[in-house]
């Protein structure tokens, strides 16, 4: 299955014009089990549409005594609000960036430290292996379930206007527009980078007129937002990856028979690898488009990057926030850090 851009913009067009009316993909009358699903992706980003087939899948497996309702873009509230109703009972699932999550379980952002994996090779086996288990340990603390499989919110790249970024150095005295996360802002610190909190629906206009020089994101945002008519350059840096969580509130889950907990989980599960080579067909395609519009593109190494972060001691000061056991655990596929 390949998911255009085409199909990726229309999506974020639906999001723009959704109203606070549930947008239900799945319904099936006197469910024994009636579940809300709530994300904050478009319908037709790879995540609703392979959730969807999911949802689909389990009704038809329990002969229609689950049913998931999807509700995507987030009607149901900002990622915060609908984390609150997920812990509170009122929406059952949610997926949720592991950045957004370390808001609740510090742990979750494990997975986007700076630099710490190369490709997506070294991610699965983090995340479908030894680092995967020890968050998903800590998302059971504050009473909610992670499914096995995390989805593919993406590797973040940086754009800029001015040249291409090859090494460490090239960031020195770079104004970048970054989010609002202490992550990101420590990070790009420790490049002697400029990095200025923009809102993504201001990123445009701020590099436009030059208040930054640089961007970064997964090259889908590079391609929704258009950044590439203010960007030249784009550097496949991959410098932080992230993901979603397939969340559930633990009494909804524990109140599914075992059965319907295994039928749930192992069509979510599935989805979820589906989804991660949607991303990846989604992303080799986007990059051939903005190329053919004049993008440049570049593969930098990242020995430099690693070396500034640590002598910045970028990678100290995260061990000493993430813990030695969840350090150990992310050093066991990244090799050393710091």
């Amino acid at each position: 299955m390949t998911i255009s851009r085409r199909k990726l913009i229309q999506g974020v067009a639906l999001s723009a014009a959704a109203t606070a009316a549930p947008v239900k993909l799945v319904y099936a009358q006197g469910a024994e089990f009636t579940y809300k699903y709530a994300n904050n992706t478009p319908l037709t980003h790879p995540m609703n549409i392979r959730a969807k087939q999911a949802a689909d899948a389990i009704r038809a497996e329990t002969n229609g005594r689950l049913d998931i309702q999807i509700f995507p873009s987030s009607q149901l509230g900002s990622d915060t609000d609908t984390l609150s109703q997920l812990r509170s009972g009122g929406v059952e699932f949610f997926t949720l960036s592991g950045l957004i999550l370390s808001t609740l379980v510090p742990p979750a952002a494990l997975n986007g430290l700076g630099f710490a994996f190369p490709n997506y090779d070294t991610v699965w086996r983090a995340m479908d292996g030894d680092v995967g288990a020890y968050v998903r340990a800590q998302i059971a603390k504050v009473n909610l379930v992670a499914m096995d499989k995390i989805w593919d919110n993406g590797f973040r790249q940086i754009t800029t206007s001015t040249k291409s970024i090859t090494n460490a150095d090239d960031l020195r005295g770079l104004k970048i527009r970054v989010p609002v996360s202490p992550m990101w802002t420590s990070m790009f610190k420790a490049f002697d980078s400029s990095p200025a909190s923009i809102n993504a629906s201001e990123m445009y206009t701020a590099l436009q007129t030059k208040v930054v020089d640089a961007q970064e994101n997964p090259i889908s945002v590079v391609s929704l937002f258009k950044l590439n008519e203010v960007q030249k350059y784009c550097s496949l840096t991959n410098h932080m990856w992230d993901g979603f969580w397939f969340l559930a509130n633990r009494r909804a889950w524990e109140r599914l028979p075992p059965n319907l907990r295994e039928i749930a989980s192992k069509h979510l599960n599935a989805a979820a690898v589906s989804q991660r080579a949607d991303v990846a067909t989604l992303n080799g395609t986007l990059q051939q488009e903005l190329a053919a519009k004049g993008m440049v593109f570049n593969a930098p190494k990242t020995d430099s990057f690693r070396d500034k972060l640590r002598s910045a001691g970028f990678y100290a000061e995260w061990k000493a926030k993430f813990g030695d056991e969840a350090w150990a655990t992310l050093e066991k596929y990244t090799g050393k850090l710091g």
